[in-house]
């Protein structure tokens, strides 16, 4: 590891830093524009010259590698004055807007135009102007005070695999665009206004909202996919006006999906913020008193045998802990936390799990997707499969299920069952790349497990796991890949139905046909309402959706950034919520609702408190404890093996942008999914 001197302090850097990185490493800032920890060395913006001895001019330390020996200043007058004539020539076309930036607070033009800039400009010529880009209904685009950083397009190109973005021209008539002056279709195109370090990519859904100093930020996680990416919720007053990434190496890195970012404008909209009872088939505003005398009358006068519960996809840990309480305690057997059908659960814990955990692609030398589309189920992953796939080492990819438009070369290896079984007992030439690995994965998906025959999927990837030497004493490259954020920690608590129980389709059935009296729906809304028939439907959720429409009672609840709850990842890694702003209206937190109509039914739940609620909870399930950890499961027996049916996979997800209650109500995700699917879909002709 090379040693070198920076200000008269020596450092020991990795093999392969930069000398940006080793001043750095000894405490010393380095003012930089194009240099980025995640994306390639541009050296475009020279705002990191430093002084290195027996050198002739200043060097751009973001693009020379440290080496040893090395003598580097960032304190002489050399460096003081290139400096500020860097930012002087950075200057002289930017316009001076700042008041009406939505950058203001937030620039990093305009820190180091105080830190290390001159106190006035010499530049008496016409500033040149670029006319603005489309970018789509997410990207605001002011190209005028664009300075050629090139890190939106090194972004796109490099880790969200789009190549749409690009630098046009040369000298003076240098520009950014996108190419054919299209949107920029990636699900992670919001990053780019993160990456950005002036005003010229900015978020269009919150131009001109807020300013940063007027905002409550608030570190919490996200509920939009199973991945349970760590973000930051910004508010002011009662409404949330922009979500943000955090920093987490192990799980998004610091990127978060458009959906993440964007749909919470729909938190606004279409919310239930009182209770309502139906009476003369119409729903009319009730008190709480009124509704939980309501649901408990109904509930203590129906057989246990004739209620049901369903568990939505953004249910948080404690409320299902809670209403699993509340239906052991009147005995009903039908609870299913499995909106989709997916035949999980009840077996090896490793069986439902992501074991590998989401940072080790990066190690992983083969990967077989079974059932699966990164690309929408997981794009912030997606992106991680992308960088393995850049980096040295050959690493195939294979794909068993509906063809997807993945950002990275792959090899589609059909779409149908056949080929899963080829794969399991050896005869396909994947089996062979992935015996030969040496740290092979798996990924299943909603693709192939909510398939009526998806415990036969999920015996043939186990099979494929045990045969293919994927699982070894340190190594467990067996994978399922979730779309719900709820659906690891529903089914550590059991959430699944009980002997004699009905599933989710079973339920639907027994209510179409009569033989389910009651149904409580806890945020569930990605079932078919219509299916229910004459029975008693009690939904428990925060926007008025598909389980709300069809309810004889309504009780309102609180959304993910409306309470402190505890999330388990698609990994197995428990993760706290915090609340960012207080529920509308007369709505409460779900565990709440619960433990108010446990009490109307005369049920004690041994609580009257969050802290007792987690308390009992980890009493009962120790794991809920170990914050931030990915708790393993053990290997074991699950899936099952017999004859699968002879059709072909589906795609789990058929709209990117609407797939829960919250981005069905944003209206910034209708705009995208306007401009991205349904768009295309026309163009093409095709379902997407």
């Amino acid at each position: 590891m090379p040693k070198l001197t920076v200000n008269g302090v020596e450092v020991e850097v990795d093999a392969g830093s930069t000398v940006l990185q080793a001043c750095e490493e000894a405490g010393v800032e380095i003012p930089r524009f194009c240099y980025h920890d995640r994306l390639s060395v541009a050296g475009n913006c020279r705002m990191c010259l430093v002084e290195m001895e027996r050198a002739p001019k200043p060097i751009a330390s973001c693009a020379m590698p440290a080496g040893d020996g090395m003598v580097i200043r960032t304190d002489t007058e050399t460096v003081t004055k290139a400096r500020k004539g860097v930012m002087e020539f950075l200057l002289i076309n930017h316009p001076l807007d700042c008041p009406i930036c939505d950058q203001g607070g937030e620039c990093d033009l305009q820190d180091q135009a105080m830190g290390y800039g001159h106190d006035d400009s010499r530049y008496d010529e016409l500033k040149r102007s670029v006319v603005d880009k489309n970018m789509g209904p997410l990207v605001k685009t002011i190209m005028t005070r664009c300075i050629h950083c090139t890190r939106c397009v090194r972004f796109t190109t490099e880790v969200a695999g789009v190549d749409q973005m690009g630098l046009l021209n040369r000298g003076e008539n240098a520009e950014i665009t996108t190419y054919l002056e299209q949107a920029l279709d990636s699900e992670l195109s919001g990053n780019v206004v993160d990456l950005c370090p002036v005003g010229a990519l900015t978020s269009k859904p919150y131009a001109f909202a807020a300013r940063p100093w007027e905002l409550k930020k608030t570190e919490t996680i996200d509920v939009m996919d199973a991945m349970g990416a760590n973000v930051r919720v910004d508010a002011r007053g009662g409404q949330v006006l922009r979500v943000l990434p955090r920093l987490h190496e192990d799980i998004n890195e610091e990127w978060i999906s458009d959906k993440t970012r964007h749909a919470c404008d729909g938190l606004a909209r279409q919310r239930l913020d009182r209770p309502y009872i139906r009476r003369d088939g119409r729903l009319q505003p009730a008190s709480w008193e009124e509704a939980l005398a309501a649901v408990a009358a109904k509930m203590a006068a129906t057989q246990s045998a004739k209620i049901a519960a369903i568990v939505g996809d953004q249910v948080d840990s404690e409320a299902m802990f809670a209403l699993k309480q509340l239906m052991d305690a009147k005995g009903v057997l039908s609870v299913d936390c499995r909106q989709d059908g997916a035949k999980i659960g009840g077996q090896a814990r490793a069986g439902y799990l992501f074991n590998s955990g989401f940072a080790a692609v990066e190690e992983a030398d083969a990967l077989l997707l079974v059932g699966s589309n990164p690309r929408w189920e997981a794009p912030v992953w997606n992106a991680r499969v992308r960088k393995r796939w850049l980096s040295p080492g050959a690493f195939p990819i294979g794909l068993v299920g509906a063809a997807a438009p993945l950002t990275y070369d792959h090899e589609h290896l059909g779409s149908d069952v056949a080929t899963l079984q080829a794969i399991a007992d050896g005869s396909h030439p994947f089996a062979d790349v992935l015996k030969s690995a040496s740290r092979p994965m798996l990924v299943i998906g909603m693709g192939a497990l909510s398939r009526d025959d998806g415990a036969t999927m999920l015996g043939l990837a186990r099979q494929i796991a045990e045969n293919c030497n994927l699982v070894s004493d340190d190594w467990n490259g067996f994978n399922v890949l979730h779309t719900a954020a709820s659906r690891v920690a529903g089914l550590d608590l059991g959430l699944i139905p009980g002997a004699g129980g009905h599933d989710v389709a079973g339920i639907l059935a027994a209510a179409k046909s009569g033989d389910m009296d009651m149904v409580y729906l806890l945020a569930a809304d990605e079932i078919d309402s219509d299916q229910f028939g004459d029975a008693f439907v009690v939904y428990q959720g925060h926007h008025g959706d598909r389980g709300a429409h069809r309810a004889d009672v309504i009780l309102p609840g609180a959304a993910y950034t409306e309470k402190d709850a505890l999330y388990i990842n698609a990994e197995g890694r428990v993760q706290m919520a915090l609340r960012a702003v207080f529920p509308p209206g007369e709505a409460r937190e779900d565990w709440k609702i619960l433990r108010a109509l446990a009490g109307a039914l005369g049920i004690d739940l041994g609580y009257n408190d969050l802290a007792g609620l987690r308390a009992t909870l980890v009493a009962q399930h120790p794991h809920f404890e170990l914050i931030d950890i990915q708790e393993p499961g053990e290997w074991g027996a699950f899936g099952e093996i017999s004859t699968p049916e002879d059709t072909p996979f589906e795609t789990s997800i058929n709209n990117f942008y609407m797939t829960d209650p919250i981005s069905r109500a944003s209206e910034t995700m209708a705009q995208c999914s306007q401009a991205f699917v349904e768009d295309k879909m026309a163009r093409t002709g095709t379902d997407g």
